[in-house]
Order: C-alpha cells, then structure tokens, then sequence
C-alpha cells in the first residue's frame, strides 16, 4: 500500500499548530494528522526538533528513522518563538487555527508574550493543549520533567521488571506517548465543547497522570487494602496459567488460560482434563495461590511440542496463544498484511519507509499517511506564502534576520 497527499479522515478541515519537541507534544500532532488534521510543525531555524536526531540512523543517509514516523503527515515551518517578530507571525498563525500543542516547560510559553490570554485575544475559539511533566499547576508544575521522571511518579516504574532487581523500563518512550493519547482525546473533547458553545479552552496533559490512568487498581487497592503491587516479571500474581512457555524447538509462546472455561480446554489439550474439575487448579484462586508450580507443569509439557503444533492446538481449542513478536515477524506475518497494520510510505530520502498504519480504523471517514516526515522549513512558501499572503521579499527579510 502507497499512500497520497488526498487528505482523508474525521479531522479533515482541523488546523493543528504543533510548537513542540521530542515526543510527547509532537506524537499528539502526529495522531491528529493521521486522523486529517493539517498539522503546521513550528520549529527553531536552523536545527529543528531534536527528534530529527533521535533513534536509529542509517549509515548511507545519516538520517534518523524516528523522524519519519513521529513527523508524518506534518507541514514544516522555521519559526524563531524567542523573538518579538517571530512571536507576531506565530499569532497570525493561530488566528486561522484550531489547536495549538506545545510541550515546553512550564511558563516557557508566556515567556514568549504566547500564553493562553494572547492566543485567545487573537481567537477566542482556540483550542490550547499543552503537555507537560506535571501539569501547568501545583508545586512540581516548573520543574524539568521528562517522559522517565512521569513514568516513575506516576507508578508504572516500580511495578515493572523482575522482583529480584531495579525497576525496569518498557523499552519505549510510554509517558511521553500516554501524554500525548491523553491530550489528543482532551483536544477532540475541547472540539466537541467548541461545536456546543463556541468556546476554546485549555487542555492540560501531565506526563505522570497520563501514567497514573492507566494505573488500573494500584492506588485503590493500596487504600482500602494496604496491598502495594510489586515487580512481577511476566505474570501477573494471582492471575494463572498466564505466562510465555518454551517448546521443543527452543520457541516461546504465550499462552493465557486463566479464565476457569480456557483453563478447562487447556488442561484437556494437555492430556489432564482432571486439572481443571477437582483438585488445587480447579478455581481461580487456587490456580493464583500455585502459579509458580502450575507454570512449571504446564512448562514441563509444552517443552515436548514443537511450536508451530503447539499453536496450532491452542487456536483449534479456542485458548488465547501467539508467538513473542519482533519486528522481522510483524513485516511477515499474514494478518499485519491483510489488515495493512503496516504500511510503506514513499519518502524521499529512503525511497519507502515501512512504518505502523493508522490507528483506529474508521470505516466512513479513515485517517490516512499521506507522507513522512519533512525536511526543516520544507513548507514555509506554502504556510507563510499561501497561507499568511507574506511575500517573497518579506520571507527573505525574515530569513536574513533570523526569523525563519
């Protein structure tokens, strides 16, 4: 599949300003303009959002194969927000928006005479997300805060990684994303608001709380309990069979059972239906309370099954199974393809780019990749050209002083 600069999708018509770096602002750009939303990325002359640096490079372009992802379906424009003209220009800009995201530190925007008053004496309807480590208020809110700093604050770092060592990481950067999923649902909300009544609003997204929603029963449990989840590896305590298991054929696969019917088809399919009707592993609780010798019965089983047939029998008996994938396995696999869960995108750089396709799917109004990331200041003639009406002796004037 190829994409088009056809712009499909529910937010087709949004105009999206994103002034931020890194992740968290910028993915919140990103899932908007893959929803439609013509996405304008303000950034410094001259070096751009770092994320241009970030994450793996190839060796013949030395370019980084983050940016592509992260800046998809976004129009580039210089802007220097430090200046006073710079900051004129940026509100010319948000007088013909919808949304504006930054991710900066706290009062680094009203610094720069941009704070939500100035936007909104411009355009009273704008919508103003801002993301940040611990909100715009409270006693952290000025601190630095990074997407590690949200994670661990907001519990997910103590409760992840093995018991028997420091807590771990997800391997990817989750606060900052969780952030900016949760600002993009604030500014989708804002919009509906703004439909109602007319009015914009500020969104604020916290890099911890965006981390402490998604905390499940951690604090409530802690509470009315006094029960602190802790580090667990790859089970979940109390919640068995649930784990990755090896096979003759030195595989992995997953296998989750814990539900008292798929326990039941299991224990059939390994020969000991008994397991299931009477005895230690016959409820819930007493599969939680022997998790770690259940886990080793059921090892001890699938280590005389190749995995292609253990799969097999799983899918056949309706048990919830798959294989630990990576990224080889999900360019391969059948049902990625079929569903196009990957796509490959022209880029001029590289040629194309396999990449995630857009998430959800919508069956009327489909978002789109319509292409990669830009190159820095790719679209200032059309923004400030087409856009503003600035002409091109104005943009060379802008250019030389800095400005763009």
């Amino acid at each position: 599949m190829t994409s088009s600069e056809t712009v499909t999708g529910p937010l087709h018509g949004v105009r999206v300003l994103e002034a931020g770096q890194l992740l968290a602002g910028p993915f919140a750009g990103t899932l908007m303009g893959d929803l439609g939303a013509d996405v304008i990325k303000v950034e410094p002359p001259g070096i751009g959002d770092s994320m241009r640096q970030w994450g793996r490079a190839t060796a013949a372009e030395g370019k980084s194969l983050w940016w592509p992802v992260v800046g998809r379906n976004k129009r580039s424009v210089t802007l220097d927000l430090r200046q006073a003209e710079g900051q004129e220009i940026f509100l010319k800009l948000v007088e013909q928006a919808d949304i504006v995201v930054e991710n900066f530190r706290v009062g680094t925007f009203e610094k720069w005479n941009l704070g939500y008053e100035q936007l909104r004496a411009v355009n009273p309807k704008i919508i103003f997300v801002r993301v940040s480590g611990y909100g715009q208020t409270g006693p952290y809110a000025k601190r630095a805060g990074y997407g590690s700093i949200g994670e661990a604050m907001g519990g997910l770092r103590y409760i992840v990684g093995d018991p028997d060592r420091q807590p771990s990481r997800t391997g990817i950067s989750i606060g900052d994303s969780l952030a900016a999923m949760h600002a993009t649902i604030g500014a989708l909300a804002a919009l509906r608001h703004r439909d109602v009544t007319g009015e914009g609003q500020v969104v604020d997204s916290a890099i911890y709380e965006a981390v402490l929603a998604m905390m499940e029963s951690l604090v409530t449990e802690w509470d009315a309990a006094g029960y602190q989840r802790e580090r667990t590896g790859a089970i979940l305590p109390n919640v068995a069979p649930s784990n990755v298991y090896p096979t003759a054929d030195d595989s992995m696969v997953l296998i989750a059972a814990n539900q008292d019917s798929v326990w039941s088809r299991l224990a059939a399919v390994m020969g000991r239906p008994e397991l299931a009707k009477e005895g230690q592993y016959a409820t819930h609780t007493g599969r939680g309370e022997r998790q770690a010798e259940l886990d080793d019965l059921i090892s001890d089983w699938t280590r005389t099954v190749d995995s292609e047939e253990l799969l097999g029998l799983m899918h056949e008996n309706g048990i919830p199974a798959g294989r630990i994938f990576k990224a080889a396995d999900m360019l391969t696999d059948p049902h990625f393809e079929a569903r196009e869960a990957i796509v490959r995108v022209p880029d001029e750089s590289f040629g194309s780019l396999a990449m995630q396709n857009v998430v959800p799917k919508l069956s009327a109004t489909p978002g789109s990749i319509r292409w990669t990331g830009p190159e820095l200041g790719q679209h200032n003639g059309d923004v400030y050209g087409d856009l503003l009406g600035l002409s091109e002796e104005e943009r060379a004037a802008l250019l030389d002083r800095g400005v763009i």
